[in-house]
């Protein structure tokens, strides 16, 4: 099964967190789990704050990724759509609020879980939470808007 991300057309998949044309990047995938989206990410020993826990940027760009990737699934869903199909929805990041919750354990892996709280116009609301080992660490809200057809042109 394909994630979120495998359908952003290339020119506009380079991000650092979500696109699969970064060598360098996360490289995140999405799928949807019924209502909720998910994303299983194991973060890397050098994503430390300190010894033995994940540094908070890491949580915040897996929130915002995440939600992005939401945003455009369920768009295509929200019209009754499949993923990929012409014109492709791509969003961008609005505003993003985190919430630190908990210290989140660096050995393991995360699980990302989102669900969308409105979608108006070309704007997407993703309510995000990260947990380690099966409990909230990180909560997030993101705006996600629709980039214009322009953008990475």
């Amino acid at each position: 099964m394909k994630a979120f991300q495998d359908y952003y057309p290339d020119n506009v998949a380079h991000c650092y967190g979500c696109g699969s044309r970064n060598d360098h990047g996360h490289r995140i995938k999405t799928y949807w789990e019924g209502e909720e989206s998910v994303t299983r990410y194991t973060p890397e020993p050098y994503h430390t704050a300190i010894p033995g826990y994940v540094y908070g940027g890491l949580l915040a760009s897996l929130i915002d990724c995440h939600s992005t990737g939401t945003a455009a699934a369920a768009m295509y869903r929200a019209e009754g759509r499949e993923m990929g199909t012409l014109p492709p929805f791509r969003f961008v990041t609005g505003s993003l609020h985190v919430n630190y919750l908990k210290p989140t354990p660096l050995s393991g892996e995360l699980e990302i879980r989102g669900r969308v709280k409105e979608i108006k116009g070309r704007k997407v609301v993703v309510e995000t939470t990260v947990f380690a080992d099966g409990v909230a660490t990180a909560s997030g809200e993101v705006v996600a808007v629709q980039m214009p057809d322009s953008f990475g042109a």
